[in-house]
């Protein structure tokens, strides 16, 4: 095959399906047939606003960065992977020689060229080529899906581990979207005693138990702080400022306080209930070496990556994968397929 079908976004609510070249994979890159591609809300924020931050969409733009697939061709220096595998794709590409990246903490590489942030294409389309150490092999236990969602389980890996979850913390997760949950499924995984999620959806807290939270707080009939809840931990993935204020306040002397939700560009900070209890803040900007963790994960059983999924949409359905959430609110976490 030498060309594909590509959704491509050219300004706010515009996108058209278009036929590309396939790409050719580079010496030490492999070309991936995408299977599976989960719609994050960066990807809708780009679709209704044509930017986040200071990331503007100023050409057109192909979105989607939770890709999974199979490998159907690779260069000719590939070593760590072979035609034929089934893989997760980890969609930003450091620069590996700067301080940040030396250091290990890729993430925060100054030259990263992340999947779908512009002006670097994304995944909504048919084949992709990658670096092979970005392509990573996933047994065949996982479905495409969950194999795609192992990008968001990321960011609940890495929350996780910014706040130092370990055997007995009591944890809080502020908000029961799909990173939320998968936040507090890993949270469990790595032992937690308590693990506490909130929200304001019924449908998406009653997931949660299914899910194996230890318990909800549904905030359209309560709030945090009458709740009684003191975590050692706030995994605060609901990017709301109210929320989140009313979060941090919830939080035990000497606990941590992980960021993980995008929100309001400022946050006013309770300072005296945080200085006065020495409270740890930290934010979280994506991840860093948390493939191998996910993986076995997901693979364990430990984390339900699946039963997130509550729609499927073609490459010629974006639109309507984007707008899901807006229409449904019974969605938790849509996903693309390309070769559908």
């Amino acid at each position: 095959m030498t060309m594909m079908q590509v959704s491509v976004l050219r300004a706010v609510h515009d996108l058209v399906l278009e036929e590309r070249p396939v790409p050719q994979p580079g010496p030490r890159e492999v070309l991936v047939q995408v299977k599976s591609v989960g719609v994050c809300g960066s990807d809708v924020h780009y679709y209704e606003h044509g930017r986040i931050g200071e990331h503007v969409v100023r050409e057109p733009l192909v979105l989607g960065h939770e890709p999974a697939g199979e490998i159907a061709a690779v260069g000719d220096a590939v070593t760590r992977v072979a035609v034929g595998q089934r893989v997760s794709i980890e969609p930003g590409m450091p620069c590996l020689s700067c301080d940040q990246c030396l250091s290990g903490r890729y993430n925060l590489c100054p030259r990263m060229r992340f999947l779908a942030t512009p002006p670097i294409d994304g995944a909504f389309c048919e084949y992709l080529a990658v670096h092979e150490t970005f392509a990573h092999p996933v047994p065949d236990t996982l479905s495409d899906d969950a194999a795609a969602l192992l990008e968001p389980l990321s960011v609940g890996v890495w929350a996780c581990r910014k706040g130092r979850v370990k055997p007995g913390s009591r944890v809080l997760v502020n908000g029961a979207g799909p990173i939320g949950l998968l936040a507090a499924q890993t949270a469990l995984a790595f032992g937690a005693s308590q693990v506490v999620i909130a929200d304001v959806s019924a449908n998406r807290l009653d997931l949660a138990g299914r899910l194996g939270v230890t318990d909800v707080l549904d905030l359209a009939s309560g709030s945090l702080t009458d709740s009684g809840v003191e975590p050692d931990v706030l995994l605060e993935c609901s990017g709301h400022p109210a929320a989140t204020v009313s979060a941090l306040r919830t939080i035990a002397p000497a606990g941590r306080a992980v960021l993980v939700g995008m929100g309001a560009d400022e946050l006013p900070l309770p300072l005296p209930y945080l200085q006065n209890r020495e409270i740890e803040l930290v934010g979280v900007f994506r991840y860093a070496n948390t493939w191998p963790t996910a993986v076995e994960l997901a693979a364990s059983g430990r984390v339900a990556l699946d039963p997130l999924v509550t729609g499927h949409y073609p490459l010629s359905g974006v639109g309507g994968a984007l707008t899901a959430g807006a229409t449904d609110p019974s969605t938790v976490k849509v996903v693309v397929t390309p070769t559908m």
